[in-house]
């Protein structure tokens, strides 16, 4: 057994570790053949005729995509408060206001009512984060948007592989869909990300706008096969691209997707099952013909716990955890940003009190999930 079981580890094996030997011994250490094969491979997960742009990031997808879908300075884009920083930072790269929107207690996704009545005249796009793997209902975001006319890029960092109403995550018709491949995701390139978009003069910007605002890929001017120094600068943009050693990791990482989705899911079981009389909040499951990523298994503690206790409990126990979000409204600088009061936010600041991660990565043993819930056991019942 493990001396300590960390919260997250990425689930790599021989065969990642060979494609990316394989990628640096071919030359290419930069954008090129696999980063091509890795986006049509993608495209092709999704099977709905989506076009996929690989970027350095998540992040820089978002950049990215709020950027093809023309937002600039003095818009707002709503998004939730229970996120990440880099959801509504990237808005600031472009000069527009992020609106924090409170969440839905019981899913911790956004809650459209409320962004309803936050919308004005420089509302522009909406960006909703699929917390956790369980997807935003795609019918109602649509409804949405088109009722506000607004663009909707959606944040699903969290959610590879999601079904929500019968539909991927990605496969939608969002003006933009980005994943993210961070250490810890779902599936790893170490450091990555995908944007998705069925439109393709979002895709054909955000392909110039990844790598310095140039009209080809490095990859198109250095092959061998049809050689062309020539190229031009049409916008200025960034250095967002992916290297064909990441990709190569992706490749392998994206074949085993599902299975790795499947013994995520089948810890949940586990936790659901072994966790259920212990009076705390578990997670919401996903509807029965759906898929939810289970990228975070959040389990809320008793309202009038003291929740660091019980992660220290945990920490004791030898086990990792975690807690997410911190809401953004709770944050100085997007506190201070827009003035912000804990009472704003009433879901969002009351569940963060009781919010925490447990591990849920696809690698754990069924020793470490024991493990897991022996340590939750011992902290819930003192």
């Amino acid at each position: 057994m493990r001396d300590k079981l960390p919260f997250a580890l990425p689930d790599i094996g021989e065969a990642e570790i060979d494609a990316v030997v394989t990628a640096l011994r071919s030359g290419w250490v930069s954008t090129g053949p696999k980063v091509k094969e890795f986006e049509a491979a993608f495209a092709d997960l999704l099977d709905s005729g989506v076009e996929a742009v690989s970027v350095n990031s998540a992040t820089a997808g978002l950049h990215l995509a709020l950027e093809a879908c023309g937002i600039t300075a003095g818009d707002e884009v709503l998004l939730p408060t229970w996120t990440f920083t880099a959801t509504a930072e990237v808005v600031r790269y472009l000069g527009a206001t992020p609106v924090l929107v409170d969440v839905d207690p019981d899913t911790l996704n956004i809650d459209l009512e409320q962004a309803a009545r936050l919308v004005t005249a420089r509302t522009k796009a909406i960006m909703p984060v699929h917390f956790a793997g369980l997807g935003v209902s795609p019918s109602a975001l649509r409804a949405f948007a088109l009722s506000h006319g607004l663009k909707v890029v959606e944040d699903a960092a969290h959610a590879l592989p999601t079904v929500t109403e019968g539909q991927m995550v990605g496969a939608g018709e969002s003006e933009a869909v980005v994943f993210s491949f961070y250490a810890t995701k779902t599936m790893t390139t170490g450091e990555g990300g995908m944007v998705v978009t069925r439109d393709p003069e979002i895709a054909k910007r955000i392909r110039i706008m990844r790598l310095h605002g140039i009209d080809r890929d490095a990859f198109d001017r250095y092959r061998s096969d049809v050689p062309s120094w020539r190229y031009e600068v049409v916008a200025p943009g960034y250095k967002y691209n992916m290297t064909d050693p990441a990709a190569a990791m992706g490749l392998v990482q994206l074949s085993r997707a599902t299975e790795m989705r499947d013994k995520r899911a089948a810890i949940a079981d586990r936790y659901h099952r072994e966790l259920a009389d212990l009076g705390l909040g578990l997670p919401v499951p996903a509807a029965s013909a759906d898929l939810h990523a289970w990228h975070l298994y959040v389990i809320r503690v008793p309202s009038g716990t003291d929740r660091d206790a019980f992660i220290a409990s945990l920490a004791r126990s030898g086990v990792g955890s975690s807690v997410h979000f911190i809401p953004l409204h709770l944050q100085p600088y997007w506190r201070d940003f827009a003035g912000h009061a804990p009472s704003d936010f009433p879901a969002a600041t009351a569940e963060f009190q009781r919010v925490v991660s447990l591990p849920i990565f696809s690698s754990m043993s069924s020793d470490d999930v024991d493990r897991v819930v022996h340590a939750v056991r011992e902290a819930a019942t003192g």
